[in-house]
């Protein structure tokens, strides 16, 4: 039967694979599975290698990793409130040459409920530790690190202890954009809830029993009528503003004495303008 098992991925998955090809192959504990596979690739010609340990070994490893480069991380942190374009700042500062660690983009989504990303599925949580540690890894410690302040969970994923610790300890830069300007950059960066009437309708839902009755009914009629200015003015100020004063207030340390960068400008043009004035201290 294992013979057969072989022959199978042989024949199927691997058969096009070139000569020079190396595989890593891992079973949960290293052990035979993975060794007999390995001695048949090399028949084969691969060069073929086993991960030492396997899988249960490398997950060890992610966990360690995380925990000791975490407390080492010169981070600084963008805040501000929903709307201040933070992800798209960070994105324009990595773009500029400066260290970046884009946790959204890690786990697949924007950290809010309606943060889902389109057509996009997360990862797992062993998979966004995984892709985290290989990021972590790779930043050079004299230099800063730009980094969006975030709660525990980004959608369905928990950002690990040691991580979420540095956050809230380390030094901030918040955004003080003016309203008008995130309303228009919401307005122009969600466009495309406005393209499933229902499915916006439906995450609205998940606030009930946060808000009025009356207000969620009226909100989810915008909703339904693709009608977003009202609909995001008004999650804006009656929800995320509030969420973000009680939470980032108590989560991070530093907010209250950290540097602030104001802005009337979320144009494009202007974010990249905001991130040049926030990269130059």
């Amino acid at each position: 039967m294992v013979a057969r098992n072989i022959a199978r991925h042989l024949d199927t998955a691997f058969h096009d694979r070139p000569k020079g090809w190396r595989p890593l192959l891992y079973c949960w504990r290293g052990g035979m599975r993975s060794g007999s596979f390995v001695t048949w690739m090399r028949l084969v010609g691969w060069d073929a290698q086993q991960l030492q340990g396997g899988y249960k070994a490398w997950r060890a490893h992610v966990i360690a990793r995380i925990a000791a480069l975490a407390p080492s991380l010169p981070l600084r942190v963008l805040c501000g409130p929903t709307g201040s374009a933070k992800t798209r700042v960070l994105q324009a500062l990595g773009a500029l040459g400066e260290q970046v660690l884009d946790l959204e983009a890690l786990a697949a989504h924007r950290g809010s409920v309606l943060g889902a990303l389109p057509g996009m599925e997360q990862p797992s949580q062993k998979a966004f530790e995984t892709q985290l540690a290989a990021a972590m890894k790779g930043f050079d410690l004299t230099r800063t690190i730009w980094v969006e302040a975030e709660s525990r969970r980004i959608g369905r994923i928990s950002l690990p202890d040691a991580l979420l610790e540095r956050l809230r300890v380390s030094p901030v830069v918040q955004i003080d954009a003016t309203p008008d300007a995130r309303l228009a950059y919401l307005l122009r960066d969600y466009a495309w809830l406005g393209d499933d009437p229902q499915r916006l309708a439906d995450k609205l839902g998940l606030l009930k029993g946060m808000l009025a009755n009356e207000t969620l009914a009226q909100w989810q009629d915008w909703a339904m009528e693709r009608n977003l200015p009202p609909l995001f003015a008004a999650l804006m100020t009656q929800h995320y503003d509030p969420l973000y004063a009680r939470s980032q207030g108590r989560h991070f340390e530093k907010l209250s004495g950290g540097r602030r960068v104001g802005t009337d400008d979320l144009s494009e043009a202007g974010i990249e303008a905001l991130a040049r004035r926030i990269a130059a201290g």
